[in-house]
């Protein structure tokens, strides 16, 4: 098992980076597309809560994923494993799980990914755990620049 830990300080309510976080049809609003994410899909509910399902498709693999908690606004948490392309590869069992306090206008925002490598998988855990964490940085810089944007119109 592998865990990437990522903090940042928002500027901004706790409301408002939860609800960014928690609307996945509105995230192609402030995360673009990259080589590991293209698009949030088949969202099962509307409003989102806990047990919404929904499909990230991916060139590398598919994501199947649950809301597993939704603690207005202080924690949203998905459970989203990822059937690898070619499927002989198996599965990434990934957590993410998002933590938010807020103090004097500004979010401090906690994202932990835990991924659990299937046989396959371990020997090129090496050269994957790296792409997630560039990808959960990407999110967390975009987050950030979204929230502070908007929350400064």
């Amino acid at each position: 098992m592998v865990t990437i830990k990522l903090a940042s300080d928002i500027r901004g309510e706790a409301e408002a980076v939860f609800d960014t976080l928690a609307d996945l049809r509105g995230y192609g609003r402030w995360l673009g597309n990259s080589a590991a994410y293209a698009g949030t899909a088949d969202i099962s509910s509307d409003p989102v809560a806990a047990g919404t399902t929904y499909v990230e498709p991916g060139p590398t693999g598919v994501r199947r994923g649950t809301v597993t908690e939704f603690d207005r606004p202080t924690r949203v948490a998905f459970h989203q494993p990822m059937t690898m392309r070619p499927r002989l590869l198996g599965v990434i069992d990934i957590h993410v799980r998002y933590t938010l306090t807020e103090a004097d206008g500004t979010v401090h925002l906690e994202r932990v990914v835990t991924l659990t490598f299937g046989w396959p998988l371990r020997l090129l855990r090496a050269a994957v755990v790296p792409q997630f964490r560039r990808e959960s940085e990407r999110t967390m810089r975009a987050l950030k620049a979204h929230v502070e944007a908007t929350a400064a119109r």
